[in-house]
């Protein structure tokens, strides 16, 4: 191995034959005669000077200086072909003393901690010397060219060594700061390049005083203007270093037993709660691979500079840059902030936190409205061709609202998360009430996404941590006054984005009180009802009824619709049903008149009901009397326009009678029972809307409900509640009556017009008058109830009334009737024989139904003998012309049905027998007889002489019948069936 003084004097003669053809270079940087001759000297001159550094990497340090100032050199020569055989030569040799085990070496001395510097200042300055040559031929040569041909050297260093280096790393970062105030793109574009290895790759062994410079020069990309997508990289590495930093943060010790600990996930550690005076040092076997303690104070300030940047570049004027600002900051205190402790929170919360809503807020107060042309493009025509700009973000207002909307999601997600320490932090209530104030002011003046997005953002605190006993009530109460004064003022956008908000408001008060219902009282229970009640007087009140023109529900009542079944009252809040489901039924209709406009201006104008009106009213209606829906009540407030729109289309009402339903079938007992009646008004008069809008589902869905909450309550076998009195329980009874009487009587059966042609549609609504029917005749007049007698009466006279309707018409007009009619007249005379017949019924039979049989054969009876006699007058009246049809068919149903007939021996009892017959009948030993055809005999007497002859062989079974009751047939004779 040749003595370093002879390689000394080597390198000294290679640089001198070098030097030598480089002085015939001309000024433009071309070479005279024998060019190629004297380019492949300076070369073999080259690749000597290479090949003796790596040999000598093992004391390169003595020989560095001279080589590298040669290459240097040679680089700043005009000539292209030195410059780039300069370059590479300068990355050759750079990489062979780095890559060298002997340097491998030196990096493997230093020990785990940072290494002394006064021992390693051979290191020190061995690597500094070899990395300085890249910062001065950048800052020594004007040439572009030169200067990129630098950097791309240093991007290789770092790429392929960059983990070894420790002490250069001063130099090459304020290197990198320097080329981000470059205005030429290439240059920024290669500085970035190797700042991104340096972070991703090299951070692990940069020293903990360099990290800081690190933050800095990061930041400086960040907000460059010359390059967007080089801004947008470098704050995601402002991402990566606080990642890094937090990585060395020990896990702070639990908060003590008076401090919330954070509603975390269950991987994550608690937040420390204590201040940084009282912080206790970590265990030593609490964490692995991290810093000593001494450090931790180092880290708390590197991101506190992280935050510092991420904070400025959120005012950037670029909306991509400072929207990704934005969302990094957040992200990163929700991803460390169980590593923060208080009095870091505090400084986040007062310093970067609020004042980044405020700055947003105050941009969005503040920016042009006008809106922006795109990039031009081109001409066509004579006229510039412009890029379209999406209309949410072509005016600076729209593009810092963007970034307010990002401001707001971040801090829901840092309350979601940290809710429970935060609120224990110093002054933190009088964050939030700014935030409070933030909220309703966005609310009415800011955009529709600004607005949702700061109901959100309180709204995501509540209900994360309502159902956890996390939130004090004094939160609570404060976001439900936000949503009242909200809904009290007009907010300054219309349309659909009115609309959008006053949905998420509602929306936001369904989830809350799902999640917080054992929190509300009476008072809070009452000011959720009326700020629903206030959306949907609002939406009555819009000018835009284009929808309920065309029977449609606008968005706020649908939403209304979706939230009201789940205001369950709690127990501690029974009461509230009642007040729950008054405030429903009342936008049901109020009249059955409400067609008369005269009228319904005049009910408006008395207000809304109140409890004590409607007692006092009950309290007058006479006993059996139509109670809630032959008298006028009062009518909740209504105007012209989209409300009486809506109101005579019905399409709110049509989906509300199920949501009131379902809630009075899940309310106590007790309350039930008190609003019960005013409910069955209330139904029966949606039900009575049939004449107004036959077409329409509101009075299907009445009739529906009403047929529910009778099977489901009123017809429960056994005993009725003992928590009901018996005056509550005949109020119920009275208006159950008149629902069946006005609707049966009034509704059923009749030739309504309409405009549906469709046959499924026709038979739907058949079949749900059947439905109706067959509750009342197969459920309550045939269960044990505690109806009274008097309300029996009624209901089976009803039933008996629409029973009637095809033999009370005159002969001329019976066949006039609609198909559909004469089947529900029929149905009805059906069920009358059924409430009077025993049949299969003598295990069940009950005192309501022995009741029900005594009311029905009277009624019976009286129907038949109208039959009979109006058969025979028509014909006689028609003399040799036909019957029709229809009464031939009727009467031949009432004979067969008459002789299929057998009645219970307790209903006897009420036949207008004479007494030697009916005590003849008692000593019978049979339960069931026909003892009714002996009241029918002198009626089938006279109807022998028809001319009809299937009539008279239906009249000939039933005198036969007759004289088997009475003992008179013969032995032989057997009983005809028919």
């Amino acid at each position: 191995m040749m003595h370093i003084a002879a390689v000394k004097s080597l390198l000294s003669a290679l640089c001198q034959l070098s030097y030598q053809c480089m002085s015939t270079a001309t000024v433009s940087g071309s070479f005279g005669p024998g060019i190629s001759q004297k380019i492949g000297t300076i070369s073999f001159a080259v690749e000597r000077m290479l090949s003796i550094v790596s040999n000598n990497v093992h004391r390169v340090g003595p020989l560095w200086g001279q080589i590298a100032g040669h290459f240097l050199e040679l680089a700043d020569t005009p000539n292209q072909h030195l410059r780039a055989m300069a370059l590479d030569a300068l990355d050759r040799s750079m990489t062979a003393i780095l890559g060298s085990e002997s340097f491998h070496d030196y990096v493997s001395s230093r020990s785990n901690g940072p290494p002394d510097m006064t021992s390693n200042t051979e290191l020190k300055t061995l690597e500094c010397s070899i990395i300085s040559p890249i910062r001065v031929l950048y800052f020594s040569s004007q040439s572009v060219d030169v200067r990129t041909g630098s950097l791309k050297i240093l991007l290789n260093v770092l790429e392929r060594h960059g983990e070894k280096l420790y002490y250069s790393w001063p130099d090459i970062l304020e290197l990198l700061r320097r080329i981000a105030d470059s205005p030429e793109k290439d240059l920024i574009s290669l500085g970035f390049k190797s700042l991104r290895v340096i972070m991703n790759d090299a951070i692990t062994s940069i020293p903990v005083e360099c990290l800081n410079v690190c933050i800095d020069v990061s930041g400086a990309y960040s907000g460059q203007k010359t390059a967007l997508n080089i801004s947008l990289t470098a704050v995601g590495l402002l991402w990566t270093t606080a990642d890094f930093i937090a990585k060395a943060v020990p896990n702070r010790p639990p908060q003590d037993k008076q401090t919330s600990t954070l509603g975390m996930h269950s991987d994550q550690n608690p937040i420390k709660g204590k201040s940084k005076e009282e912080e206790t040092p970590p265990s030593p076997n609490s964490f692995t691979d991290e810093p000593p303690s001494e450090h931790v104070m180092d880290c708390d300030q590197l991101l506190f500079s992280v935050f510092s940047l991420l904070q400025r570049l959120g005012a950037d004027e670029r909306p991509e840059v400072r929207n990704a600002a934005v969302r990094t900051l957040f992200q990163t205190l929700g991803s460390h902030g169980q590593k923060l402790s208080r009095r870091m929170w505090e400084d986040c919360l007062w310093n970067y936190i609020f004042p980044a809503l405020d700055r947003a807020s105050h941009m969005v107060a503040t920016s042009s409205k006008d809106e922006w042309q795109g990039k031009e493009l081109g001409t066509r025509g004579g006229k510039a061709v412009h890029m379209l700009i999406h209309h949410s973000r072509n005016t600076a207002q729209k593009q810092w609202d963007e970034t307010l909307v990002l401001v707001l999601g971040g801090i829901a997600r840092l309350l979601r998360s940290f809710f429970p320490f935060l609120s224990g932090l110093k002054n933190f209530w009088a964050g939030w009430e700014s935030l409070i104030l933030f909220v309703k002011n966005s609310t009415l003046s800011s955009s529709k996404e600004v607005a949702i997005a700061a109901i959100n953002c309180l709204q995501t605190t509540v209900i994360s941590h309502a159902h956890k006993g996390n939130l004090p009530m004094s939160y609570l109460v404060s976001i439900l006054e936000v949503y009242e004064y909200v809904m009290q003022r007009p907010l300054s956008y219309g349309g659909n984005a009115t609309s959008k908000v006053k949905q998420e408001i509602i929306h936001g008060l369904g989830e809350l009180y799902v999640q917080a219902h054992k929190m509300f009282d009476d008072h809070m229970f009452s000011q959720v009802l009326d700020i629903i009640k206030l959306a949907v007087k609002q939406a009555l009140m819009t000018n835009e009824n284009f929808e309920a023109e065309f029977g449609h529900i606008p968005p706020v009542m649908r939403t209304v619709l979706e939230v009201l079944p789940l205001l369950r009252p709690s127990e501690q809040i029974s009461g509230m049903w009642l007040i729950l489901l008054r405030e429903i039924f009342k936008y049901l209709p109020k009249s059955d008149l409400l067609h008369d406009e005269d009228e319904v201006a005049k009910q408006a104008s008395l207000g809304e009901n109140t409890a004590d009106n409607l007692m006092k009213r009950k309290n007058e209606t006479p006993s059996g009397a139509s109670s809630g829906l032959s008298k006028q009540v009062e009518s909740p407030p209504q105007s012209s326009g989209p409300a009486a729109a809506v109101i005579s289309n019905y399409s709110f009402a049509e989906k509300l009678v199920p949501v009131l339903v379902e809630l009075l079938l899940q309310a106590p007992t007790v309350e039930k029972y008190i609003i019960f009646p005013e409910i069955i008004q209330s139904l029966g008069r949606c039900m009575t809307t049939r004449r107004d809008n036959p077409d329409g589902s509101l009075w299907r869905a009445a009739v529906e409900g009403f047929n529910r909450i009778l099977i489901d309550d009123v017809c429960k076998d056994g005993e009725p509640d003992s928590e009901v009195s018996r005056p509550a329980r005949l109020r119920v009874w009275k208006e159950v009556a008149d629902v069946y009487e006005i609707f049966l009587l009034g509704y059923c059966g009749r030739a309504i017009p309409t405009t549906s042609v469709s046959p499924i549609a026709l038979e739907a609504d058949e079949a749900l008058e059947m439905a109706f029917l067959k509750v009342l005749g197969d459920k309550i007049l045939k269960l044990q109830t505690d109806a009274p007698v008097d309300i029996l009466q009624r209901l089976v006279s009803t039933m008996d009334g629409c029973a009637s309707r095809t033999c009370s018409l005159p002969v001329e007009t019976v066949e006039l009737m609609p198909p559909h009619c004469s089947r529900f007249s029929m149905h009805c005379l059906q069920k009358v024989f059924a409430l009077s017949s025993c049949d299969n019924e003598m295990t069940s039979w009950n005192s309501t139904r022995s009741e029900v049989s005594k009311i029905a054969i009277t009624l019976l009876l009286s129907r038949c003998h109208y039959i009979f006699n109006r058969f025979l007058v028509d014909e006689k009246h028609l003399g040799d012309r036909p019957l029709p049809r229809t009464r031939l068919e009727e009467i031949k149903y009432v004979l067969q049905e008459l002789a299929c007939l057998e009645i219970h021996p307790e209903t006897a009892t009420v036949l207008p027998l004479h007494p030697y017959l009916r005590d003849g009948l008692a000593d019978k030993e049979e339960q069931k007889r026909r003892p009714h055809l002996l009241v029918l005999f002198p009626s089938l007497c006279e109807l022998i002489m028809t001319r009809e002859a299937k009539v008279r062989d239906c009249v000939q079974v039933l005198l036969r019948l007759v004289s088997k009751e009475l003992g008179l047939e013969k032995e032989d004779q057997r009983s005809t069936h028919i």
